[in-house]
């Protein structure tokens, strides 16, 4: 089997490699291309272009009728540079006149790079530590709960329960980055004031795979899947939540479709379950000016827009007012679609660029609701000098209900 077969695309992935036009309009709105315009397999339009050329010098009627070549060595390096050094922040597919799911195409890629053993280097580390240790970090995964630590005291539905109905996937990053620390301390602040029934996995809680579906590994998360599912489903939960907007995603679409069947429980984001308490909320007015940065994985690829803007808006006080570019044409934070492992510095660049827009618009705080792009945005604002402060939506709701006064 050819290297670049058609049988690792989905048949509209590969009508997509022939439907589109050449139009350009995704060079425009390319957030790494921008910031790295000498690499120009980067653009959603050359990496079409050189997937259809590899696929049809494998397996079009010229190869069929002589003999088919295999890629380029030079041409796959090129190819891979170019697929790797994307967000899949999906801004691409949005402004697409023909509708292509660059996205899934992108990913695709990926694993085709995977199979030819062309891609990052560091990305075989990211490999071993979720299959070794069940977690980007590589700590012992027992460990999970490590931020719970600095509560004033720790509440049953962290570690102390076996079934509840709520169950609070907190995600790598919240668990083992301490700069993360206060989102899942912030969530339980405010399901222990709502009086919400919840439970967190600690150990239980595997990597939900994302970081090595979107690299093209996605065979190595299948375990983590299951594993998953299962927990999950012991606790007899109706709901699960997540606050990583990633962990999020591939709950709500990928589980699904990996195991076959469907989860039997409700997937949110934490922003869909504060939207539905934050009202019986007992929150103090803040009278200041925020702005809000979509999530990738949160808005352009699952659609969620309202939820936690509607949540900022129900804080007595706050003025929300959007960047320059918002909702479905949001700019990325520069910190999706694994590029930091494979080139910070152009993960720094594309954080750059949108903390500038944050700054533009003079609010004090900037807020979104993503550990990812909170951490890749805090470090962009200490770096530009901007004077912001940097929160996910969930910290503020909390911050307003314990403070005395907004400051």
């Amino acid at each position: 089997m050819s290297t670049h077969d058609p049988r690792f695309f989905t048949f509209r992935q590969l009508m997509e490699l022939d439907a589109c036009t050449r139009c350009g309009e995704c060079v425009a709105w390319c957030p790494t291309f921008a910031e790295k315009p000498e690499l120009d397999a980067i653009t959603p339009l050359r990496k079409i272009e050189a997937v259809r050329r590899f696929v049809y010098q494998q397996n079009g009627l010229w190869a069929r009728l002589f003999r088919s070549r295999p890629p380029d060595r030079a041409a796959l390096q090129d190819h891979s540079a170019g697929t790797y050094d994307c967000t899949l922040c999906g801004r691409c597919g949005t402004v697409c006149p023909v509708h292509i799911d660059t996205r899934h195409l992108w990913i695709a890629m990926r694993e085709t790079m995977v199979r030819q053993g062309v891609y990052p280097g560091s990305l075989d580390h990211l490999r071993e530590m979720v299959t070794a240790h069940y977690n980007i970090s590589g700590d012992p995964n027992e460990n999970r709960l490590i931020w719970a630590e600095n509560l004033p005291e720790v509440p049953e539905g962290v570690g102390g329960k076996e079934r509840a109905e709520v169950v609070y996937f907190v995600g790598c990053v919240a668990s083992f980055y301490p700069r993360s620390y206060s989102v899942p301390q912030s969530l339980v602040e405010v399901m222990e004031r709502a009086g919400t029934d919840y439970m967190t996995l600690g150990g239980e809680e595997w990597c939900c795979g994302f970081p090595l579906i979107i690299a093209g590994m996605g065979e190595a998360a299948v375990e983590s899947v299951y594993h998953n599912v299962e927990a999950v489903r012991r606790t007899g939960a109706t709901r699960l939540v997540a606050t990583c907007p990633s962990c999020y995603h591939t709950w709500k679409h990928d589980y699904p479709r990996i195991i076959g069947e469907p989860l039997g429980f409700e997937v949110l984001h934490a922003t869909e379950l504060l939207e539905g308490i934050v009202g019986d909320l007992p929150l103090k007015p803040l009278e200041q000016t925020v702005t809000y940065h979509d999530p990738c994985d949160l808005g352009r690829t699952s659609g969620i827009y309202d939820a936690p803007r509607n949540v900022v808006r129900a804080i007595p006080g706050v003025t929300l007012v959007e960047m320059e570019h918002h909702h479905e044409y949001a700019l990325c934070c520069g910190g999706g679609g694994d590029v930091e492992m494979a080139d910070k510095t152009l993960t720094e660049a594309v954080a750059q660029r949108r903390i500038v827009q944050a700054r533009e618009t003079g609010a004090k705080v900037l807020l979104s609701a993503c550990q990812q792009c909170e951490r890749t945005l805090m470090g962009a604002a200490r770096r530009e000098k901007v004077r912001v402060r940097v929160m996910d939506v969930v910290e503020l709701v909390a911050r307003q209900m314990a403070a005395e006064s907004a400051d």
